[in-house]
């Protein structure tokens, strides 16, 4: 006793503890990535607040409204300066050999010489002047550098003469902001100035190539507010000019309350967000351990940030998502680029809650295919539909958990052998009295009732030779197998009858019956069973039945649905019986509803075609007990008639209501006629659950 005791408080300690720490291990992982997700996501929100407002003051400024004046004048003038044909030949022979050629072996496909030369006279003479000169590919390889420091053609025109003495002032905002490219645009949708001087420069973003871009939609909204206060920002989009790298831009109206000049448009680096979102790559550092990521997913699906894994370990990656169903050319392109923006689809669980405005946590399955704790939420951004997911391995989340259980189950060990070993050594000195029992006991058994053994001490061995000596195994034994039959009986009596009419059967009664009021009866039918079984032997007929009746025993107790009988081809239930419900009607339906799944689940296991019909009606109904030397519980009454009735008004299978039953169903429940049918009262409409 004491060591079966002391055994059972250790496990049961043991549990407790198990299931207290687990719990507080696992909340704690998630509120760890809850609070992650929000320093991210924050830290994203701030940082293009503050581009956002830099990209605006930065256009309201005096130098950015004197700039866009004279740069804006130097274009129109320059509009005079055709080109020569060798001049035209030498520009279309740098896009043949630089510009198309490196487009190409990044983007694929092929280009014409001309596709990207404006139509314009001073764009052409821009980037025969500049781009042509300052837009140089080295390798294969865009040189920034030589673009960004790009000095004065040497022309003598008054655009050169504007660039020199603005540029300075372009080049410290990208040097001092990390922008990829600035561009300022006149009131036409010329771009007049490109600090890098790429093929975007003297385009017009209305009528060029780049007519139907985010950046030529961006600018066309600012411009129609005629505000300088209006901002507009783009969500990624893959951009030519910079070789269809994707790219985020900012615009603003230049000018001031009186007029408004043109445009500014910054280009928004892919770094900028990877660098706020992996803290600079400090994945760990940043309480993500070895697997976790906070990564932006945009309104189609496609990441807008680096995966980590493709940063860390390329070929782990490429093997994770293809066997996730990512297409394979479109991996070896995220490994050849090094990146996953545009191109990783991502559309798990996490990501859709996300699109829908939701925040909150999940454990499903990652987009490579892993299970993952993820806490997401969508992002506040003026211009993006984004939405930001942190995420991290459960393997590694819930590791601790793990360590956790593997102590305890030590622990725990340790302690029942210290119990073990210690009642072991007081059970000798315990059961010494006892041993004095042993051959009274054994020739009690043998029939010896008058066997006497010495009362000893007053204690309690004492008590337990005067207790010894009062009784007999004997009758003990008897009494033990009386009881336990009058359980056993018991019990079988319970699988046939509600507690309460089985106690009133027990105290006597002979007739036994009660009304009940508001009850909704179930009456199923198997349709196709007995075609099902006609090859089957009786023994697997009847195995198959029972796996039919258990799947639905199994539905009326989650549906809170008494059983009332099986019949080989039938089942009979109610709801609001034995414990009455308000909402008896509901829950019958959604048992009949279940009835239905657990069909559908035996038709796919076993390649069947079983089908149901079922009929449901409520009211009044009697239940009692049939019979005197074969006792069955029964049920009885117009609302089991009914039930009975409906089921198989026009001989489909389905499941069909009677008009009382309808008029209780909440809106949920698409429900249509199904017929008339005959009963005391008239002509009644029969309904059928869709």
């Amino acid at each position: 006793m004491l060591l079966g005791v002391s055994l059972v408080s250790s496990v049961i300690v043991g549990v407790i503890g198990f299931v207290s720490g687990r719990e507080s291990l696992r909340a704690a992982a998630v509120d760890q990535l809850t609070t992650i997700r929000e320093l991210r996501t924050g830290e994203l929100e701030r940082v293009f607040g503050g581009v956002q407002t830099g990209v605006t003051l930065d256009s309201r400024n005096l130098s950015a409204q004197n700039a866009s004046i004279a740069l804006n004048a130097a274009f129109e003038e320059a509009q005079s300066r055709p080109l020569s044909e060798a001049q035209r030949a030498e520009l279309e022979a740098y896009y043949v050999d630089e510009f198309n050629a490196a487009l190409s072996d990044r983007a694929g496909g092929t280009y014409a010489a001309s596709a990207f030369i404006p139509e314009s006279t001073a764009g052409q003479y821009l980037q025969y002047q500049y781009t042509s000169k300052a837009y140089r590919f080295p390798g294969g390889e865009l040189d920034f550098d030589t673009a960004l420091d790009a000095g004065d053609a040497g022309d003598g025109s008054p655009w050169s003469a504007a660039r020199a003495r603005y540029h300075d002032y372009f080049q410290r905002i990208i040097d001092a902001s990390g922008y990829d490219d600035v561009l300022m645009l006149d009131t036409e949708g010329n771009v007049v100035y490109a600090a890098y001087s790429g093929p975007d420069l003297g385009m017009n973003v209305m009528t060029g190539p780049f007519k139907d871009s985010g950046l030529a939609q961006a600018y066309r909204d600012v411009m129609a507010t005629n505000s300088v206060n209006a901002l507009a920002t783009t969500d990624y989009e893959r951009y030519i000019p910079s070789l269809n790298v994707p790219a985020i831009w900012v615009v603003s109206p230049v000018g001031n309350s009186e007029r408004i000049t043109g445009a500014l448009a910054v280009q928004i680096p892919i770094d900028i967000i990877n660098d706020v979102l992996t803290g600079d790559e400090r994945w760990k550092e940043q309480g993500l351990g070895d697997t976790g990521e906070v990564y932006i997913v945009g309104s189609d699906d496609l990441m807008r940030s680096t995966s980590r894994l493709l940063v860390e370990d390329p070929e782990a990656y490429a093997k994770l998502a293809v066997a996730n169903g990512t297409p394979s050319d479109l991996v070896e392109r995220e490994v050849e680029v090094g990146g996953t923006v545009l191109l990783q689809p991502v559309t798990t669980d996490s990501v859709r809650l996300a699109q829908q405005g939701k925040s909150g946590t999940t454990i499903s399955r990652g987009y490579l295919g892993r299970d993952n704790i993820t806490a997401y939420t969508p992002v506040d951004i003026d211009g993006l539909n984004w939405v930001a997911v942190a995420r991290i391995d459960t393997e590694e989340a819930f590791a601790p958990v793990a360590d956790f259980t593997r102590n305890l189950v030590i622990s725990t060990l340790a302690i029942l052998l210290a119990v073990s070993v210690l009642s072991m050594l007081l059970a000798q000195v315990f059961t010494r009295p006892v041993r004095r029992l042993s051959d009274a006991v054994r020739r009690v058994a043998g029939g010896d009732l008058t066997v006497q053994v010495p009362a000893g001490a007053r204690d309690e061995f004492g008590d337990l030779g005067n207790a010894f000596n009062d009784m007999s195994s004997s009758l003990r034994i008897k009494q033990e197998l009386i009881e336990q039959q009058r359980v056993e009986n018991e019990r079988l009596l319970h699988t046939l009858m509600p507690e309460a009419v089985a106690k009133r059967y027990q105290d006597g009664e002979e007739t036994i019956a009660e009304v009940h009021q508001d009850v909704s009866v179930i009456f199923a039918e198997l349709i196709g069973f007995d075609d099902f079984t006609e090859s089957l032997s009786s023994d697997d007929e009847i195995a198959q039945l029972n796996a039919l009746m258990r799947g639905f025993d199994e539905a009326a107790e989650r549906t809170g649905v008494e059983k009332v009988r099986t019949l080989h081809g039938g089942y009979l239930a109610s709801s609001g019986l034995i414990v009455p419900r308000v909402d008896n009607v509901r829950r019958a339906v959604e048992f009949a509803t279940e009835l239905r799944t657990v069909i559908e689940r035996f038709n796919a296991s076993n390649e069947a075609s079983v089908e149901l019909r079922a009929g449901i009606a409520t009211g009044t109904v009697t239940s009692g007990l049939v019979g005197r030397t074969s006792l069955a519980y029964d049920l009885w009454g117009d609302a089991v008639n009914l039930a009975y009735r409906v089921r198989s008004v026009d001989g489909r299978p389905g499941i069909y209501v009677s008009q009382a039953v309808k008029d209780r169903l909440q809106d949920g429940v698409r429900i249509v006629s199904a017929g008339r049918i005959e009963t005391a009262e008239g002509s009644e409409t029969v309904w059928r659950v869709e």
